[in-house]
């Protein structure tokens, strides 16, 4: 793959930079010539607009990178949104080239500051800095690694190289030059000198032509567009990004269209409808009509799957949102189906659907509860659970207590059903639980990208009783809030039983 990305890169750099007549793409930078030992690495990241030149025709391969430009290019890499932002340090202000990429890698623990409130941006990095900065960002070895470790995992990698004296030269200074080449073999790993990644993992595509790419963000050419169902072989990811191998063709397509379930196969298996009472045997005398104003038929539940197609949610551990809540979805659905509570659902397969048609649609099938099912992402960083409701103010949602105990009821289960840890009840104005027009409450049952969290999302056991655990709180719901008393029976029937009153 190295040859055909090197040919790919340099044929576009010449289409991009270059008059058509031009027969090298090299000309770009003076001094970057093709004798250069980091022409590939730089070119093939300028490509992606990973590292870009310090003027239009100089690259100055021999500059020391500063603390400010290695965040730039890893976050750039990782695919971070670089617009200028305020950052909390002194000396980084929002006018600074590198403030927003600055602000998220200290948010995702990648970079840090000094204790005196400075980052430094214009101070000059270190290899061993450097180390530590790839270890952090490509997660191989997570944010306490030492200098050392992290030293020693690039050169086993075949990222990085010792110097002449058989050490890494951890205190010595980084070019430009040597930056770009340990980067872009943190990316692609054709440019390293050893190859110790593995593509052992197979995942599926989602979707209809995906574009699998020279590199990691649109800017890099495709290779061949991939189609829903196909097998693939996942390595590792960059950002977002992930590192598949098709056939023997290695490239780059976004995670949130692969994942390891094959498309449709997650589905909860059908229940079967209850069988029809039989029919009372007529009696010689009628007796006379009891007095029931209200039935079970008379309550409407909206399950309300977040995302779907185009907007896949959040991606993580080859799992996607959007698939995990629908799945979930469903089976909080089979257990009413069982019931004679109805229930509607904003989506019943992988199509996108507008949050505004999500509450219209609630409104129009006159909804009792509106239950919105989520998973969290966080980095890999965070886990557990929490339930969202909406306090009131003025023209929205008005059932302010009544979403608040209906978000508590689910809390109270979903923690039951997968005891992770508790990140408690809180209010927020999601647009599908604040514009509603009923008891809102939306639920994220996890985190997909967690490592412990993900050991519940990927089962179909577990997402089973997560559908069940959904379905007991709205029963709570009704019982604790509404004082239903009708539901007990449905308690029984499920063997299970109302909850503590905890609103």
């Amino acid at each position: 793959m190295k040859k055909l990305i090197g040919l790919l890169s340099l044929l576009l750099l010449v289409s991009i930079f270059t008059p058509l007549k031009s027969t090298s793409a090299n000309t770009m930078f003076s001094d970057v010539g093709t004798t250069h030992r980091a022409q590939e690495e730089i070119y093939y990241l300028v490509q992606g607009k990973i590292a870009s030149g310090v003027s239009s025709t100089q690259f100055v391969p021999d500059k020391q990178v500063t603390r400010g430009e290695a965040a730039a290019m890893i976050g750039r890499a990782l695919g971070m949104n670089g617009e200028k932002v305020a950052t909390k340090f002194a000396d980084v202000p929002s006018s600074n080239f590198a403030s927003g990429y600055i602000k998220q890698m200290v948010e995702r623990g990648i970079i840090s500051g000094y204790p005196n409130g400075t980052f430094r941006p214009y101070e000059t990095l270190t290899r061993g800095q450097m180390a530590v900065l790839m270890n952090r960002a490509f997660k191989y070895g997570g944010n306490t690694v030492s200098v050392a470790s992290a030293s020693s995992t690039l050169m086993d990698k075949g990222i990085a190289q010792g110097m002449a004296d058989g050490l890494f030269g951890s205190d010595l200074t980084i070019k430009r030059g040597d930056f770009a080449v340990f980067l872009a073999r943190g990316i692609n790993t054709d440019f390293r000198t050893t190859q110790t990644e593995t593509f052992d993992q197979t995942m599926y595509v989602n979707t209809n032509n995906l574009y699998f790419r020279t590199g990691p963000n649109t800017l890099y050419p495709w290779i061949q567009k991939l189609h829903s169902g196909q097998e693939v072989q996942y390595s590792y990811s960059i950002g977002d990004w992930s590192v598949i191998k098709v056939g023997e063709i290695v490239g780059y397509v976004h995670s949130s269209f692969i994942q390891m379930d094959k498309p449709l196969d997650i589905q909860p298996p059908v229940t079967p409808a209850p069988e029809p009472e039989p029919e009372p045997v007529p009696v010689p005398v009628p007796t006379p009509p009891v007095d029931s104003p209200n039935t079970l038929s008379d309550l409407v539940v909206i399950i309300d799957p977040g995302h779907g197609g185009t907007d896949p949610g959040a991606p993580g551990n080859g799992f996607l949102e959007k698939n995990v809540v629908l799945n979930i979805s469903r089976h909080m659905n089979s257990y009413f189906a069982q019931t004679p509570i109805k229930t509607f659902m904003t989506r019943t397969d992988d199509y996108f659907v507008t949050r505004d048609f999500r509450v219209d649609f609630a409104a129009k099938n006159k909804g009792d509860v509106f239950v919105s099912v989520h998973a969290n992402a966080f980095n890999g960083i965070a886990n557990g659970q929490e339930t969202y409701y909406y306090a009131r103010t003025a023209a929205t949602n008005p059932y302010e207590k009544q979403s608040r105990a209906l978000a508590i009821y689910m809390q109270n289960r979903i923690l039951e059903a997968w005891n992770l840890t508790d990140r408690g009840v809180k209010n927020k104005g999601f647009d599908v639980i604040r514009a509603n027009t009923m008891p809102a409450a939306l639920v994220e049952v996890g985190f997909i990208d967690s490592s412990k969290d993900i050991a519940y999302i990927q089962s179909e056991v577990e997402r089973e009783k997560m559908g069940k655990a959904l379905f007991l709180a709205t029963l709570d719901y009704f019982y604790h809030f509404d004082g239903r008393q009708d539901v007990l029976a449905l308690y029984e029937q499920f063997g299970a039983a109302p909850s503590n009153r905890i609103h």
